[in-house]
């Protein structure tokens, strides 16, 4: 692929861009005039409905995390300015039953998409989405960049390889490489295995009479839950500073799973004591009781800070999810009668 001389346009690769958090960054870039490709595995079903809207505007190529030479070939293809690596393994719960797969996508693939910057331009700058699941039980509140780590998972061990990598290739090999360390981030493009839209589509399930009952885990896990297209904004914030380094992303405040059902089913005209059940065999193997995260270098340094407080993202994906298993009732996805008995 040849770029004009007078090309003034920048290119950005983002791995993981049918996911939320890729959707969304693709059309923060687009709308900043980027040229937008999205790396996806070469699968005979891939799920592109996050980013179906943008299908004119964007552009995939086919590359894998666990495939040293598509990276490369993804890169010699595309010539990014910008490599965004949001692809892994992200379902906390997935992670215990295949953590051998966690390690080498979510933890390893960071390593081999860096070898591959590295390898064909190493001026590309590299933004890798670490997590607050990193910090584990550490048992320090709230968490910055000086936190020590103490993951609870694979999922949380594998991000901490991969955020330690992206430290390690900034400064052996000087690439500017940034990590945002992305505290729980959610919408209504989040997906149905996630805790807040396993409630906020539950609860419209309830409403329309679909559903009786919420079944649930720990309620008492305190996190710190933001809306992801403020979140992604960091991510390109970071890619334009004058130096790479690494930033907490987060609101500052903690609530329970418990107060976001609450609220969901509130919003929702409902109550918590109709229609909340608890199954201790959801509750995770090693539990992470509480994350908070401390942003004051991003706000300082970047200029970020999110904007949406936790009740006003419960009532948006709350919102969009009535009205989404509205649609799929009168569109015959799902039905009332074969439904009725289904918690």
């Amino acid at each position: 692929m040849e770029r004009s001389a007078s090309a003034v346009m920048k290119t950005a690769l983002i791995t993981g861009i049918t996911g939320q958090d890729g959707s969304y960054l693709a059309e923060f870039l687009v709308s900043k005039g980027y040229r937008v490709f999205g790396m996806v595995r070469r699968t005979s079903s891939e799920n592109l409905w996050r980013v179906h809207h943008l299908h004119d505007r964007i552009e995939l190529v086919f590359g894998d995390l666990l495939d040293q030479n598509s990276l490369i070939s993804a890169l010699k293809q595309t010539e990014p300015d910008e490599v965004y690596n949001l692809a892994a393994q992200t379902f906390v719960p997935t992670s215990w039953n295949q953590p051998v797969l966690t390690g080498e996508f979510t933890g390893l693939g960071v390593t081999k998409m860096l070898e591959a910057v590295r390898f064909i331009n190493p001026k590309i700058r590299f933004f890798q989405a670490s997590s607050s699941e990193m910090f584990g039980s550490t048992g320090d509140f709230p968490q910055n960049e000086k936190t020590p780590f103490h993951p609870r998972s694979p999922y949380g061990a594998a991000k901490a390889y991969g955020h330690h990598m992206t430290v390690n290739y900034r400064e052996s090999y000087g690439l500017f490489a940034c990590s945002g360390i992305l505290f729980n981030h959610e919408s209504p493009r989040r997906g149905l295995e996630f805790v807040t839209r396993k409630i906020s589509y539950g609860v419209g399930l309830i409403k329309h009479g679909i559903r009786r009952t919420l079944t649930l885990g720990n309620v008492d896990a305190r996190r710190d839950w933001g809306y992801a297209p403020e979140y992604v904004e960091a991510m390109w914030m970071m890619l334009q500073q004058d130096s790479a380094d690494d930033y907490v992303i987060a609101t500052g405040e903690t609530h329970s799973v418990r107060e976001f059902v609450e609220r969901a089913l509130t919003r929702a005209g409902l109550s918590w004591e109709d229609h909340v059940e608890f199954d201790p065999r959801l509750v995770r193997p090693a539990e992470v009781d509480k994350l908070v995260g401390d942003a004051s270098k991003a706000k300082q340094v970047l200029g970020w800070k999110p904007t949406t407080r936790f009740a006003e993202l419960v009532d948006l994906m709350v919102d969009a999810d009535m009205d989404q298993v509205q649609s799929e009732i009168e569109s015959g996805e799902i039905s009332r009668t074969r439904l009725t008995t289904v918690r």
